[in-house]
């Protein structure tokens, strides 16, 4: 097993996991900053089961590997440990590929069952105000 080691500007080495990733961002998504498809960080993400014949890589892989059930694309891109805009990207290649698919968070409506209960806000309203 190797062990990275760079350099700190003190001096000192940074080794592993402390060096963190070495490859940068842009590099990952080709230089491509806009994905193919609209992505909201709530879009619901899952693995169609099919295995990519263009998407091939480590990260590919290993978001591949996220999504074995409904995930979210932010809690993919904290789990990957890229920005948002990459993980897009990513997961805009796959969709294309037939790997995954994607849906998009429900909208809120605003119809009666969106409404704010009235009586239950001046419950609460009420209760603070007796606490001061």
């Amino acid at each position: 097993m190797s062990v990275r080691r760079l350099r700190r500007q003190g001096g000192e080495p940074w080794y592993d996991d402390a060096a963190g990733r070495l490859v940068r961002p842009y590099t990952i998504s080709n230089g491509r900053t806009r994905p193919t498809a609209h992505f909201d960080l709530l879009t619901m993400v899952m693995a169609t089961g099919r295995r990519p014949v263009s998407c091939q890589g480590p990260d590919y892989a290993q978001v591949l590997g996220l999504c074995g059930g409904p995930v979210s694309v932010a809690e993919i891109a904290a789990h990957i440990r890229l920005p948002a805009v990459v993980t897009k990207v990513l997961l805009a290649d796959l969709v294309d590929c037939g790997a995954i698919t994607a849906r998009a968070p429900a909208a809120v409506s605003a119809g009666p069952a969106s409404r704010t209960d009235r009586a239950l806000l001046e419950a609460v309203l009420n209760g603070l105000r007796k606490r001061l």
